[in-house]
């Protein structure tokens, strides 16, 4: 889709933090995150939500969204991670291009992750996004 933001990260031809690359996904740094090491993960293959989501990548997503969180854990000591995909514009969907979020979470973090809703800045996404390569890259890390 050539007026994807999406699609053009998983082209190369747009720029982003990569944290996570394989055959069927991408996850990179939420440019404006939630809380620090907010990731995103999209399938290579266009889809604009659920409706045309094949059910196989949708669990490639998911299972994704796994070694993520566990990667957060292990690499930015999350104490948990919610995973959330927004399904169209009521559902606060604002890039048509289906993706998973995946948040790390800090035990009593209520407010700052309320405030984190409002203010959305990317703090030293250089350093999170090569703390969750490096884990991710580790065999431990699955």
């Amino acid at each position: 889709m050539s007026d994807c933001i999406f699609c053009a990260i998983v082209a190369g031809t747009a720029p982003a933090r990569i944290v996570y690359d394989d055959d069927h996904l991408v996850g990179f740094l939420d440019i404006r995150p939630i809380t620090a090491g907010h990731t995103l993960l999209v399938p290579r293959e266009h889809s604009t939500g659920l409706a045309d989501l094949a059910p196989e990548t949708g669990a490639r997503l998911f299972q994704a969204g796994q070694r993520v969180a566990a990667a957060m854990k292990s690499a930015l000591g999350a104490d948990g991670v919610n995973l959330a995909l927004n399904d169209g514009r009521a559902a606060f969907q604002t890039v048509f291009h289906t993706h998973l979020h995946v948040l790390p979470r800090q035990s009593g973090d209520k407010l700052r992750f309320a405030k984190g809703l409002l203010t959305r800045r990317a703090g030293d996404a250089d350093a999170l996004a090569c703390a969750l390569r490096a884990e991710l890259a580790e065999p431990s890390g699955t």
